[in-house]
């Protein structure tokens, strides 16, 4: 199928966003990062040993956006140009310094926070257990702080 008729055929779809997956190495470690900088909460876990699969949201979005989590042989760690991540979106500045200096404690800050031009804002970055990059952002066109940031 050529790209333009498959871009007509979607045209008339509505694909809704619901989840994101990731392979990780230590389930139980992975499940404690997200819900310690994340806020995310444990809503299924199914399986045990290495089929175990665990779904986490944030608190009443449990059927709107998840991120699954399976065990399995992460990829390779993040190279220092990859800026392949998952973003969050925090209340203040404030809040993204407190989660720069909880990573920084927890030897796991990979981007110090700095402010970018619009549409950036305000970000830090932090690698969960398997090297993947989570961006804490504010002012950004999603999320807190969209009004002030344009």
């Amino acid at each position: 199928m050529q790209w333009a008729a498959a871009f007509a055929m979607m045209a008339a779809m509505r694909p809704v966003l619901t989840h994101f997956a990731l392979m990780v190495r230590e389930l139980d470690a992975s499940i404690e990062f997200y819900r310690r900088f994340c806020g995310l909460a444990l809503v299924h876990d199914r399986g045990d040993g290495k089929d175990r699969v665990v779904w986490l949201a944030e608190p009443g979005r449990e059927k709107t956006l998840i991120l699954v989590l399976m065990r399995g042989d992460a990829r390779a760690p993040q190279r220092p140009n990859d800026y392949s991540h998952l973003g969050f979106a925090l209340e203040s500045k404030n809040e993204v310094d407190t989660i720069a200096e909880q990573a920084r404690e927890g030897a796991c800050l990979a981007w110090e926070p700095r402010q970018e031009k619009y549409p950036v804002g305000y970000y830090c970055g932090v690698r969960d257990p398997d090297g993947n990059v989570v961006e804490f952002s504010y002012g950004q066109p999603l999320g807190p702080g969209a009004e002030d940031a344009t």
